[in-house]
């Protein structure tokens, strides 16, 4: 095999960094194994883990490559576990006469595996270790690997960063709606104070304050309970 990147390989790695609405870490990655499993030349499926210290989060193109990885887990050995733990690219030219690792070809011939290769990837503060799998022996190789290996480390990057980026803007824009609705609700609530007590609105503001401290609930909760009592939803 000359090569593992296509035209329509790098196209639809490309695409990974385009996050939509509905982007999460899961979609990414399912995307991802995906793709590599239709766009591999010779490649039956993929994995890919995502490392946050202790934590991962597992994904693959069939529910049976997920079964292997984190049976792989189980027994802790694996040409998985070798790459996340070198660092270093990990090729399984044949799990009948590889003997690194006895419990894992096992595993692998259990789901249909023959050769596979695994590739770390670095993302700080991450670590994504994708696999490839094949069903036929030596499908790949680590002189092929390597350019493979760059691409995703590359379009995967973007992906993810791209992915980060818009999670933190969606966790501003719902901070800031948050505070939009607890103004309005607050504004509110000192119209009520204002009409009962015939104050101004600071006096009606530092009023909620002291009742606020007084219970050691927020101003908001507090704004958002007078004015559902106000409007007759409460007790």
């Amino acid at each position: 095999m000359a090569t593992m990147i296509t035209s329509v390989l790098a196209r639809d790695l490309a695409a990974l960094g385009r996050v939509g609405e509905d982007a999460s870490s899961e979609s990414v990655l399912r995307a991802l194994t995906t793709t590599l499993a239709r766009g591999v030349p010779g490649c039956s499926g993929g994995s890919a883990e995502l490392w946050r210290d202790d934590r991962v989060l597992v994904s693959g193109s069939h529910s049976e490559l997920i079964m292997l990885v984190e049976g792989e887990r189980a027994i802790g050995e694996g040409p998985s576990t070798e790459a996340r733990g070198t660092l270093r690219r990990v090729v399984v030219a044949d799990v009948l006469r590889d003997r690194r690792w006895a419990r894992y070809a096992g595993l692998a011939t259990r789901w249909g595996v023959r050769s596979a290769l695994l590739l770390p990837i670095e993302i700080s503060p991450v670590l994504l270790v994708v696999g490839l799998y094949s069903v036929r022996p030596g499908a790949f190789t680590a002189q092929v690997a390597a350019p493979l290996a760059e691409m995703l480390t590359e379009q995967v990057g973007v992906a993810m960063a791209n992915l980060w980026e818009f999670d933190e803007m969606r966790t501003d824009a719902a901070q800031l709606q948050e505070a939009m609705a607890g103004r309005s609700v607050i504004d509110q609530a000192k119209g009520i104070i204002m009409k009962t007590s015939g104050c101004s609105a600071e006096a009606a503001f530092e009023e909620l304050r002291k009742v606020s401290q007084h219970h050691q609930v927020k101003v908001a909760d507090l704004a958002r309970l007078l004015v559902e009592e106000h409007q007759g939803k409460t007790p």
